[in-house]
């Protein structure tokens, strides 16, 4: 008789998971071979377990991830090269925790996009904050935000994710106003927050990319040593799974 206060309590107090196990508790004849304590804390892992699952779908939502992926569905494909035992470690998130950089690089389509969102899963799994943008894309947001006079909290959000995740560094060459802005940006995280970059340019290159010398020297101490890095090498994963028909093939 108790059951149904029971349960619209638990509800009431925004414990609808522990509702929802209790209820199938009162069902389950099985349940009474069980000590009390022992069906409490069954109870209240579900809560626990419930909350968890909320909590990192939260934070997946939040880094607005390119790519929905997960580092257990990189694919070992034979034309790709890609050193999957540093990828299981970083999958950890120890160099987070650590506030390490990543740089991943390779040419355009062997799948870096894909690496770097589900290391931010990976992430975002352990609780951290994430944040996905590709260079061009933050560039413009903290020009609007200068604009509109939103650039503090946008500034603020920035500092404040565990991971940022920077994407296709080194599309285009980046003027000095827009230098200045990223080495703001970037300054502020320097080794109190993990910054994950993914180019197709090689280090090596990335300087040529700066107007200004001075401050593209500045940007890469900020990054490049205190960085792992994951090079991934091999054929366009697009053109491995294109289906299109070869018309040579097929006499067309």
């Amino acid at each position: 008789m108790l059951t149904d206060p029971t349960v619209h309590y638990l509800r009431q107090m925004k414990l609808g998971a522990m509702a929802d196990a209790y209820a199938r508790q009162v069902q389950d004849p099985a349940i009474h071979d069980l000590t009390f304590e022992e069906r409490f804390g069954l109870l209240v892992d579900q809560e626990w377990v419930s909350r968890q699952n909320h909590r990192q779908e939260r934070l997946i939502r939040e880094a607005k991830l390119k790519v929905r992926a997960a580092p257990e569905e990189v694919e070992r494909h034979p034309s790709r090269i890609l050193d999957h035992s540093l990828l299981r470690s970083l999958a950890t998130g120890q160099w987070i925790q650590t506030h390490h950089n990543l740089i991943v690089t390779g040419p355009t389509g062997v799948g870096k996009t894909f690496v770097t969102c589900a290391l931010g899963v990976a992430a975002c799994r352990q609780n951290m904050s994430v944040r996905y943008f590709r260079v061009s894309r933050l560039l413009q947001d903290v020009a609007v935000a200068k604009g509109d006079g939103s650039y503090a909290r946008l500034r603020r959000q920035l500092q404040k994710a565990d991971l940022l995740i920077l994407d296709d560094w080194g599309l285009a060459p980046m003027s000095v106003p827009e230098s200045r802005d990223l080495l703001d940006l970037l300054d502020e995280r320097t080794m109190t927050h993990s910054s994950c970059i993914a180019s197709q340019l090689p280090v090596e290159l990335w300087h040529q990319h700066f107007a200004d010398p001075t401050l593209a020297d500045a940007i890469l101490d900020r990054i490049v040593h205190n960085a792992y890095r994951l090079e991934i090498k091999g054929e366009s994963m697009r053109k491995l799974k294109s289906d299109l028909p070869n018309l040579e093939d097929s006499g067309k």
